[in-house]
């Protein structure tokens, strides 16, 4: 008997409907060529648009409805005349935030033929893991506005780092390291934020005492944005705070062929929750309803979401297609130099998911 997953489908807003049915072609087309397990796809209308016509991102029981999904898969949220804020706190951080969805996957890997504006820079040089702590931090959502509108008007925004918080997402990421036998960095600004990163600084530390066989380096966020740039290939896993893990990535996707190719993964660990995957290049409203967007990273993040599922053999075929076809040349949306439309490039994909090219 088909093992059957249960997909939440939350497309939203600007070009997410378009990548994220590609996303979901090349999944059918694993299941398919697997013949073990098939997917089922249920559909919710979230995001800005519907939050113009009902005055809230999702249902209020919209939680209690996704609950019984294996993982929800989502494409953009943001639109004009929706502040961002609300999109984003109503919907995303939301969902993050009630499912403990704690850790952040953001794989900085740059394929062969896609474009890198690092000068004299091998593939190999750009392949690392950053691990992002996803629920507390910087994004906790404590603070007060106080004096509204007065010349004594003082804003408070509230890091929250809490000692489960931080070990959990440190420890998560010291097994991924011992697991791929690879470095492991952390990145924080323990000389200014003398509180928070000082803490984060002496966990890690207290942490890695468990793991003396995992090489461990620690920076500065400053001087690690720098390396980024400079030499990436000092980073193999990462594990920064919520902040700083959200501007590094869109760094690091950059780094590895532009925001087109970056795929996230928000993982509840323990699976009490479902997981969510999304791609991470927002809602680009100017080009929404073209056909031109460039479905790569929802491709990717459908990738991350079978590696989830426990099928790492597929993940890993998902993602040498998407190589070849950006080695090829010929199926490529015009933010990546291309002349094809959103769809041609998921044929293109899938064409090559079942050769054996992919499947060696």
């Amino acid at each position: 008997m088909r093992k059957r997953y249960k997909i939440a489908v939350i497309a939203g807003d600007g070009i997410g409907p378009e990548v994220i049915a590609e996303g979901i072609r090349v999944l059918q087309k694993t299941a398919e060529l697997d013949g073990r397990f098939e997917f089922e796809f249920a559909y919710f209308p979230w995001g800005c648009e519907y939050y113009v016509k009902h005055g809230k991102m999702m249902d209020d029981d919209g939680l209690e409805q996704l609950q019984a999904f294996d993982a929800i898969y989502l494409g953009a949220v943001g639109y004009p005349g929706v502040p961002d804020h609300l999109s984003l706190w109503g919907l995303l951080l939301k969902i993050r935030k009630g499912f403990d969805q704690y850790v952040n996957l953001r794989p900085i890997k740059l394929l062969q033929g896609a474009p890198c504006p690092l000068k004299d820079v091998t593939q190999e040089q750009v392949d690392m893991l950053v691990i992002r702590e996803n629920s507390e931090g910087e994004y906790a959502g404590a603070g007060d506005w106080l004096f509204k509108g007065k010349p004594e008007e003082v804003v408070l925004q509230t890091g929250v780092f809490s000692r489960k918080g931080t070990e959990r997402i440190i420890r998560y990421a010291y097994e991924v390291a011992r697991q791929t036998g690879k470095t492991l960095t952390s990145i924080s600004k323990g000389n200014a934020l003398q509180y928070s990163m000082v803490f984060w600084d002496q966990l890690f530390d207290e942490i890695g005492a468990e793991y003396p066989d995992v090489q461990t380096y620690s920076y500065l966020v400053d001087a690690a944005s720098m390396f980024f740039v400079k030499q990436p290939e000092r980073f193999e896993v990462v594990v920064t705070s919520n902040l700083f893990g959200d501007i590094l990535t869109d760094l690091g996707a950059a780094i590895a062929g532009g925001l087109g190719l970056a795929a996230g993964a928000n993982i509840n660990p323990e699976r009490t929750y479902p997981s969510m995957f999304e791609p991470i290049h927002g809602s680009a409203p100017d080009i929404a309803g073209k056909g031109i967007a460039n479905p790569l990273a929802a491709i990717w993040s459908a990738s991350q979401l079978l590696d989830f599922l426990g099928h790492e053999e597929w993940g890993r075929q998902v993602l040498r297609s998407v190589e070849q076809v950006l080695v090829d040349g010929h199926s490529l949306t015009p933010d990546m130099g291309g002349h094809a439309s959103t769809q041609q490039v998921g044929s293109a994909v899938l064409e090559r998911l079942g050769s054996a090219d992919a499947l060696g």
